[in-house]
């Protein structure tokens, strides 16, 4: 069967399937006119290996986060995956420097990333995430797809209007500590 037929018949990309004809992880041989035909047929379903990513904006959520883990856990078991891990996170969705989702992202051990909400994966830009992990050979599950537009745009206006606030304010706050320094300074000077 050519590779492309077999990235095909397991839901692949081509991609992936001749990255791991390349390691050796499938059988075939490639012809002179270089199409690739693997021969060994036991790789037609690939083991689904799952990353769980659990996310909560704040400390006060933690427990929510425990929970939130053991859904997706039960959720991964259900539909037959092997959980490579469980990965909990306590930080905003809008926050791009979060380090326990940057390390997953390149973590070439697993082929399914299972979020519960698409929010609790980023705020904004999953398309472009989803798009940079299907290249990898992964592919996003959220569980609980979100089918209201009008939901969804409130949702990510609360979050605009949330990130302003928190920047004015913690903007205000340093002025204040900067002013406080300032007069203190005077004062001892």
């Amino acid at each position: 069967m050519k590779l492309s037929d077999y990235a095909k018949k397991t839901g692949i990309s081509y991609r992936t399937a001749w990255r791991w004809w390349k390691q050796g992880n499938l059988t075939g041989y490639q012809l002179p006119s270089g199409t690739i035909i693997i021969t060994d047929d036991n790789h037609s379903k690939p083991d689904l290996i799952a990353c769980i990513y659990a996310r909560v904006s704040s400390a006060e959520n933690k427990d929510n986060l425990d929970r939130q883990a053991d859904r997706l856990k039960d959720y991964a078991v259900a539909r037959g995956y092997k959980i490579y891990k469980v990965v909990k996170e306590v930080g905003s969705g809008l926050n791009d420097n979060r380090q326990q989702l940057a390390k997953i992202l390149v973590d070439p051990n697993y082929n399914v990333l299972i979020v519960e909400h698409k929010d609790r994966l980023a705020r904004f830009g999953t398309n472009y995430l989803e798009i940079l992990l299907k290249e990898l050979g992964k592919k996003v599950e959220i569980v609980n797809q979100s089918e209201d537009n009008q939901d969804e745009l409130m949702s990510d206006l609360i979050a605009i209007i949330t990130s302003f606030c928190s920047r004015i304010y913690g903007l205000r706050r340093s002025k204040r500590k900067t002013e406080k320094i300032i007069a203190e300074l005077k004062d001892n000077g």
